[in-house]
């Protein structure tokens, strides 16, 4: 018997097709491509162009965007730090059950904390990639996609950061 959170009736159920199975039949090694960055840098952007050329190269792939997980699996979540916390940490819970499939789990959000994302690392040890999208605040300011930087400097919606 395994102590889950508050549950202790909760067992691991193994699958009779394996890790190894999986990806003798998908041709290709699952792990997590995890994109970071401010909001505005080019995650979306970079999810796509990398998820259209694996399928070209036939390859199998999904992204777990920042905004769609917040429509659904995500959605009770605000942008408070704890809130950031809990949205990376159930999206490294999916990424890794992704990438157990054989699938290449491209997940891209802002992930602004450090301790987040190591812990999803440590999740998939030899399975994570990290791209840290390094565009200067001013730029991402500029091309400001949805509006947010706008809004955050008119105090009008709180959670964006502004440095």
């Amino acid at each position: 018997m395994s102590t889950m959170g508050n549950s202790t009736n909760i067992f691991w159920q193994e699958s009779p097709v394996g890790k190894l199975e999986r990806r003798k039949l998908l041709n290709q090694k699952g792990c997590v491509v995890w994109i970071t960055g401010l909001s505005g840098s080019g995650k979306s952007t970079l999810a796509c162009s990398l998820s259209w050329e694996l399928h070209t190269r036939g390859k199998l792939s999904y992204i777990l965007d920042g905004d769609n997980v917040r429509h659904g699996l995500n959605k009770d979540l605000g942008f408070k730090a704890e809130d950031r916390t809990e949205n990376i940490r159930r999206v490294g819970e999916v990424a890794k059950l992704f990438a157990d499939a054989g699938l290449i789990c491209i997940a891209s959000l802002i992930s602004p904390y450090g301790k987040d994302r190591d812990a999803c690392r440590a999740m998939l040890p030899d399975a994570f990639i990290e791209v840290f999208m390094n565009m200067p605040l001013a730029l991402c300011e500029e091309r400001d996609p949805k509006g947010l930087y706008k809004l955050a400097r008119a105090g009008k919606i709180k959670g964006v950061l502004l440095a």
